[in-house]
C-alpha cells in the first residue's frame, strides 16, 4: 500500500471552507472548485468534504454514513442499530463511478433516532447515547465504520484527489449552507477510506493541515472519557478533544481554542486579571489537551465554522468575507476561485480563532 513518504508533498495538505451567515444553501460544486485549485498540495491518497444543511427533510434525525467491508458487516451493524434506534430510512449513498476512485467499500446511509425506551434505560442524553453507540460500532463491529453521525449534515470521503472524491459522491446534487473540504492524507500511515478527512463526531467535523507531536499525550487523556482513537491519526484525536471540551465540558469555542492552541505563559501573565485567571485555569486544568506542532484546522459545527492555527503559525491560513459569506482556505487562490471580488481578506494571528455563526434569524432559503 502506498505511504506518504513515497509521494511526499512539502507544502502539505489543502483545506477550504465556505459558510453563509444567512444559511443560504449552496451547491457542493463551489467547494469542489475551491479545493481543486490546490490540487498540487494533495497526493491522491485522500480527499473529503462535510456539508451542513444538506438533509432538510430529515433535519431532526441523525444521519449515519457507514463504510462496510462486506455484506456480513452490514448485517451485524444493522442488527446493532435496530436494537437501539428507530431507523426511519436507509439506502446506499448515491455515487458516480469513476476510474480515479477505486476499491470502494459498501457505503450506506441511515436516518435514525434513539429508541425512547433504550434512551431512558441509558440515563444519557440523546447526543451522548448516540456518540457511545457510534464508538461501539467503530470498535466492536469488525468491518463497519461510522464516519459521519450528525443531524442535517454529512461527511463524504475517500482515497483519491478531492475533486475526484466530490465527483464520485455527486456533491453537485447536494446543497448546504456550510462546506469544508480537505485534500491529502496520510502523513505517517497507509491511506484508506476511513482515514481520510474530515473526521467527525455528531455535528462536529474537522479538516486539518499539519502534524501534531502531542498525539500520544492527547490520546491518553481523551480516552479516559470514553473515546477510542482507533485510526492512529492526529485529526481523529483533535475531533474528540473538541467534542469533549465544547459538548461535554461546555467550554465556549473561544475557550476551546485557548486550550488546544494555548497562549504562552509569558503572554498570559500580561493580561488583565480576570482574563489572566481564566486562561491560567484552562491551561492548568487541560494541560494534556494542548496541541503542539504545526497545524491549521477548520471546524464545522451547528450553524457555524471556526478557523484556527497553531500558536506559532507554522501552517498557512487565510480567511475572507463577501456579504454574508465567510471563506477560509490554505491559500488565497482557493477563495478567489469561487469569489474573485472580496470585501475583506486577512491572515489570522497565531493561535487566534476566527469563529463565525449564523445570523439569529437566518432562514436557510435561497
Amino acid at each position: 500500500m502506498i505511504r506518504e513518504g513515497q509521494v511526499r508533498i512539502p507544502s502539505g495538505c489543502a483545506i477550504s471552507g465556505i459558510f453563509s451567515r444567512e444559511k443560504r444553501r449552496l451547491s457542493g460544486d463551489a467547494i469542489i472548485r475551491s479545493i481543486a485549485t490546490m490540487h498540487d498540495r494533495s497526493n491522491g491518497l485522500g480527499g473529503g468534504f462535510a456539508g451542513y444543511g444538506i438533509y432538510p427533510e430529515y433535519k431532526d434525525l441523525y444521519a449515519l454514513h457507514i463504510f462496510y467491508d462486506d455484506s456480513d458487516a452490514r448485517q451485524r451493524c444493522e442488527k446493532f442499530l435496530d436494537r437501539r434506534f428507530d431507523v426511519i430510512n436507509l439506502s446506499k449513498i448515491p455515487v458516480k463511478k469513476t476510474p480515479r476512485i477505486t476499491n470502494e467499500p459498501l457505503i450506506w446511509r441511515y436516518f435514525v433516532t434513539p429508541l425512547p425506551t433504550r434512551l431512558t434505560e441509558s440515563h444519557l442524553d440523546e447526543q451522548e447515547f448516540t456518540a457511545r453507540c457510534i464508538i461501539r460500532v467503530n470498535t466492536g463491529i469488525e468491518g463497519a465504520y461510522v464516519f459521519s453521525s450528525g443531524k442535517n449534515m454529512g461527511v463524504f470521503k475517500a482515497v483519491g484527489f478531492p475533486e475526484d472524491v466530490g465527483e464520485f459522491y455527486r456533491l453537485g446534487d447536494y446543497e448546504g449552507h456550510c462546506w469544508i473540504a480537505h485534500g491529502r492524507y496520510p502523513t505517517n500511515t497507509p491511506g484508506w477510506w476511513g482515514g481520510a478527512h474530515p473526521f467527525s463526531m455528531l455535528n462536529y467535523a474537522i479538516v486539518h493541515n499539519g502534524e501534531i507531536s502531542s498525539y500520544d499525550a492527547n490520546r491518553r487523556f481523551i480516552e479516559m472519557y470514553g473515546y477510542k482513537c482507533t485510526l492512529l491519526t492526529d485529526t481523529e484525536v483533535i475531533t474528540y478533544i473538541i467534542d469533549y471540551l465544547n459538548r461535554k465540558v461546555k467550554l465556549t469555542l473561544e475557550e476551546v481554542a485557548s486550550v488546544i492552541a494555548a497562549p504562552f505563559w509569558s503572554r498570559i501573565e500580561k493580561l488583565p486579571p480576570a482574563k489572566r485567571d481564566r486562561l491560567s485555569y484552562l491551561r492548568n486544568m487541560f494541560s494534556s489537551l494542548l496541541i503542539t506542532g504545526p497545524f491549521s484546522i477548520l471546524l464545522g459545527f451547528d450553524d457555524g465554522m471556526m478557523a484556527l492555527g497553531d500558536r506559532l503559525k507554522l501552517r498557512s491560513m487565510v480567511v475572507a468575507e463577501k456579504g454574508d459569506m465567510f471563506y477560509a482556505a490554505s491559500e488565497e487562490c482557493a477563495i478567489r476561485a469561487i469569489e474573485p471580488e472580496l470585501d475583506r481578506m486577512w491572515s489570522p494571528e497565531a493561535g487566534e480563532p476566527v469563529i463565525v455563526t449564523a445570523n439569529p434569524y437566518a432562514g436557510g432559503e435561497r
